[in-house]
């Protein structure tokens, strides 16, 4: 008798029971059984990992409300529970309401003062002030308590990216990989910025160490969807884009980068999907909406375009960006140049180094033929730091002004940071071709022998497009 009590109290209790058969439904992406197990449980009964697996559901779910309850009760049983706040403030709950429900932890407890700007700081997160996010998170960094510290870091990188200041996004990420090699958190968007970059093989590298680690994360599969895509391996970018999703439906850089292979092979419709969802998990990030707005000026829906691009500019407010993704879309109606021109002023007016504003910018005074002011504009861009696309335009207005020498430097240049960059090359081998007409037919002749091999290389074979063709039906992609 007295061994089977001791047997008994060895078993887990059945709440705890209920815990681990709510784990097991979220594995199985059964959401909907978890959150039956998990509401059957009493509300006092209810222990702090409970409340928080219920919160995640919750918020999954799109039950804010209900999700917003479970986060503070929570934060009611453990004060210093970081996940709970950040919880709450990304559901928009005011930062100065969720320090409130810290505030007397941080004064009964020594060396806590750094906690309450820590809330203020992911509040301008999730409000999406980057700038003051940023500033803040600066601060923060300084001090000895949270000086490499692996999260802030990650955080900042990320805040860099959304700011569109990529140098010091890659930066960061950069300082946390190397503080964690272990680190996959945000490495797919390390992986997005090195791709965009032309560094396909830092981005390759990237991608096996991540594998390395572990191959049940999105991050991993990202990343090497966005060395496929910037190969021009459309096909299977997709289908990378596509087991990311399958492993994290909430993440947001394998949407983007499944919409934005589905856009570029011509499935504009299934691409907008995508770009709505990203924008819906994501709605501070300005990226989301500029590949929506790709996919309805690629459509000719420039209507809806343009009221997307004033909803931006209106819910994000007046930056550097928003302005400058209004004016890409001005820029589409002959009705609306002057309006562009306008937009661009003064977004270059507030971040004379924004590249996106000074390509277009550049695009509409090589309309007006107006070389000299886009050589002057384009020297003062580079003059604190080295853009492949800059320099490449560079050399496109040098030769409309007969400087072909310097224009071959600027096309050099550019194919010197982005190997792969296609313009520059056909922009070199044209200026040589010009310069020796007897080597270019030569050359030709040579090419003609050698055939298209590299490009097929490039865009992937027939039957490579037909083998990730399965894939994507095994993956159930619509």
């Amino acid at each position: 008798m007295t061994r089977n009590i001791g047997m008994l109290s060895c078993l887990p209790s059945e709440i705890e029971v209920k815990y681990k058969m709510a784990e097991c439904y979220t594995m199985l992406k059964q959401d909907k059984d978890a959150i039956a197990i998990l509401d059957g449980i009493p509300s006092r009964q209810r222990t702090p990992k409970i409340n928080m697996m219920l919160a995640n559901l919750y918020k999954k779910a799109g039950q804010e409300r209900s999700s917003v309850t479970s986060y503070k009760e929570v934060l009611r049983q453990c004060p210093l529970a970081l996940d709970a706040i950040l919880g709450l403030l990304s559901l928009s709950v005011k930062g100065a309401e969720v320090a409130s429900m810290t505030i007397n932890i941080i004064q009964s407890i020594p060396n806590l003062d750094w906690l309450s700007v820590w809330i203020k700081a992911y509040a301008f997160v999730h409000t999406g002030d980057n700038t003051r996010a940023i500033n803040t998170i600066c601060s923060l960094e300084k001090k000895s308590l949270l000086r490499d510290n692996v999260d802030l870091l990650g955080s900042l990188a990320d805040l860099y990216f959304r700011a569109g200041d990529n140098k010091n996004s890659i930066l960061k990420f950069e300082q946390a990989q190397m503080l964690d090699p272990y680190l996959i958190k945000g490495m797919d968007v390390y992986g997005y910025l090195l791709a965009r970059e032309g560094r396909l093989e830092d981005v390759e590298n990237l991608g096996c160490r991540l594998f390395n680690i572990s191959d049940q994360h999105a991050e991993p599969w990202v990343v090497s969807g966005c060395h496929s895509f910037y190969s021009k391996r459309y096909s299977r970018a997709l289908y990378l884009g596509a087991k990311a999703i399958q492993l994290n439906s909430n993440s947001v850089q394998a949407l983007l980068l499944k919409g934005a292979a589905l856009r570029n092979m011509g499935r504009v419709q299934e691409a907008i999907i995508h770009f709505r969802e990203a924008i819906r998990l994501a709605p501070c990030r300005l990226d989301c909406y500029e590949g929506l707005i790709e996919c309805y000026l690629a459509s000719n829906s420039i209507r809806e375009a343009m009221v997307m691009a004033n909803n931006v500019y209106k819910t994000l407010g007046a930056n550097a960006q928003t302005l400058t993704l209004l004016a890409t879309v001005c820029l589409e109606d002959p009705v609306t140049q002057e309006k562009a021109k306008t937009l661009l002023d003064k977004a270059l007016t507030q971040r004379p180094d924004y590249i996106k504003a000074v390509v277009k910018k550049a695009e509409l005074l090589s309309r007006e033929q107006k070389y000299e002011d886009g050589i002057a504009l384009l020297r003062n861009a580079l003059a604190n730091q080295s853009d492949c696309v800059l320099h490449r335009i560079l050399g496109d207005f040098l030769v409309a002004v007969n400087e072909y020498q310097e224009a071959m430097d600027q096309y050099s240049i550019a194919l010197s940071l982005d190997p792969n960059d296609q313009k520059s090359l056909e922009g070199l081998q044209k200026m040589e071709k010009e310069e020796s007409p007897t080597d270019a037919t030569q050359e030709e002749d040579v090419d003609d022998m050698e055939g298209s091999g590299e490009e097929g290389d490039l865009e992937g074979s027939d039957s490579e497009a037909a083998q990730w063709a399965d894939q994507e039906q095994w993956f159930g992609m619509q």
